[in-house]
């Protein structure tokens, strides 16, 4: 994978001609990993993303439309994960750009450190988590997708009917615990960068939601998309537990009680992943402001 930071680090400004990403990448505005952001933004600039997306998306929406139907009369037509991850890990591998791939293995990491945070800075509850943290894209065979949509809902539901038995609510907490949250990023292996590999994030995204909807089951499907809404809530839990519900602004996938169609599920997916990135990056820059103050605290004279 290229260095993305160093990219836009030494691109020449023009101010007759500026370049959108570089505005965003210098902008800090929003919490958000420097490394990611610099994946992100290389990544949405692609001739891929500008000229091929808009034709992708229109096709996929009609795919998911015309598989609903059928799904109506066949619920069960080519209902296997173990198919569709494969599908997955061979489109990823050999077609998805190496930015985007860092981008997606990053996500399944971000999501088990978020949910253990939240989990831990609960007090009276006790969550067992299934953390995924795959380091390589032969992870993905193992059910990766799948799993990680079933473990925001198991923890969801966990979490509330512990609170609800127990009769408490999440609390701001005075110092909470950061053990969960990784300040120094995540390893994976050497990502393939052939001339394949020519896919965006979102073109790839749009391109296999509706593979994603052939394997499952309608309900499944439904499932995995009325998922994306989520980002509300466990944003929710986060930032009452830190006492900063103003730094909401960037998670976008709202209003989990109003389910939407299923045929813009590859654009909201494409929101999942940078809300999932910013409420990371909140986190990690509150357990290092809470580690300088320590050491700036065990530093002064006594």
């Amino acid at each position: 994978m290229k260095n993305t930071i160093d990219y836009f680090e030494h691109l020449e400004h023009n101010p007759r001609d500026p370049n959108p990403w570089h505005a965003l990448f210098l902008d800090h505005s929003i919490p958000f990993d420097q490394e990611a952001k610099a994946a992100f933004l290389y990544d949405s600039q692609s001739k891929t993303r500008q000229y091929l997306l808009p034709f992708v998306r229109i096709s996929s929406r009609i795919a998911i439309a015309i598989l609903q139907v059928l799904k109506i009369f066949w619920p069960r037509w080519f209902n296997s994960s173990k198919l569709l991850h494969i599908c997955l890990y061979y489109g990823m591998k050999y077609w998805v750009t190496p930015e985007a791939n860092f981008l997606i293995l990053r996500h399944f990491n971000l999501g088990s450190e978020v949910l253990r945070f939240i989990a831990d800075n609960v007090e009276g509850v006790t969550i067992e988590t299934t953390p995924l943290k795959p380091t390589r894209l032969h992870d993905v065979k193992d059910h990766l997708f799948l799993n990680h949509d079933l473990n925001l809902y198991n923890f969801v539901i966990r979490l509330n009917k512990e609170l609800n038995t127990k009769k408490i609510r999440i609390k701001p907490v005075a110092a909470p615990d950061f053990s969960a949250i990784s300040t120094d990023g995540f390893k994976f292996e050497k990502l393939r960068d052939g001339w394949t590999n020519f896919l965006d994030l979102s073109t790839a995204i749009e391109l296999f939601t509706p593979i994603y909807q052939l394997f499952l089951t309608d309900k499944d499907f439904w499932r995995a998309t009325n998922s994306l809404q989520l980002d509300e809530t466990i944003g929710i839990y986060a930032a009452t537990i830190l006492n900063c519900p103003e730094r909401l602004v960037a998670l976008n996938n709202k209003h989990p009680m109003i389910p939407l169609p299923t045929l813009g599920a590859g654009f909201r997916l494409t929101l999942h992943g940078l809300s999932t990135e910013v409420l990371h990056a909140l986190l990690v820059e509150k357990k290092l402001t809470e580690e300088t103050s320590i050491q700036n605290i065990a530093m002064r004279p006594h």
